[in-house]
């Protein structure tokens, strides 16, 4: 008899002033329990003072151009999503592309298959708003990359992190791009 594994369904919720707070917090812990391997004496203050403060997220909110999620499961905050709907890349422009800026579980909700899930909602709204190309940026360590290339995105080409304090060792990124 064969078993069958459920499949975790998640949903996203855009976020607002009731919910911010929980956005912040969430963002900064999944942040942390990943990443912190990147910044000089694992500190990321740089990362979270650019993207993870009341003050960025509030302004952020105020551009139409940005949205911001939480991903949920059930009654959990499991994730973060910050996607940015007009932003292009090298040849490709804004008119035609999406930025997922932003995809962060917390490390208990990590490996369950939320993050496909993720990707196929950035995928669909993306196509729902006439885009033809979706890209993000990922460390080239590590395995996000594998993960973003069994999910069909390729490497464009290399960047790097730029803001202060991040190990010179770490800072190499891919721009990753899925045409639709």
């Amino acid at each position: 008899m064969q078993s069958t594994i459920p499949i975790l369904k998640i949903h996203l919720v855009p976020i607002d002033s009731t919910n911010l707070e929980t956005y912040l917090t969430v963002g900064t812990r999944s942040y942390r329990e990943h990443y912190l391997h990147l910044w000089e004496n694992e500190d990321p203050t740089p990362y979270i003072s650019h993207g993870l403060t009341k003050e960025v997220v509030q302004r952020e909110l105020e551009d139409r151009n940005n949205l911001h999620f939480l991903i949920n499961h059930d009654t959990d905050t499991v994730g973060i999503l910050k996607l940015v709907k007009d932003c292009g890349i090298d040849e490709i422009p804004k008119e035609e592309a999406l930025k997922a800026e932003k995809i962060y579980f917390l490390q208990e909700h990590s490996g369950k298959g939320f993050g496909k899930q993720v990707l196929q909602y950035i995928e669909d709204f993306a196509r729902s708003i006439r885009k033809k190309t979706v890209w993000l940026d990922t460390m080239q360590k590590g395995n996000p990359i594998l993960f973003y290339q069994k999910n069909g995105y390729t490497i464009k080409r290399e960047s790097e992190v730029v803001l202060p304090r991040a190990k010179p060792s770490e800072k190499a990124m891919w721009i990753l791009t899925k045409n639709l």
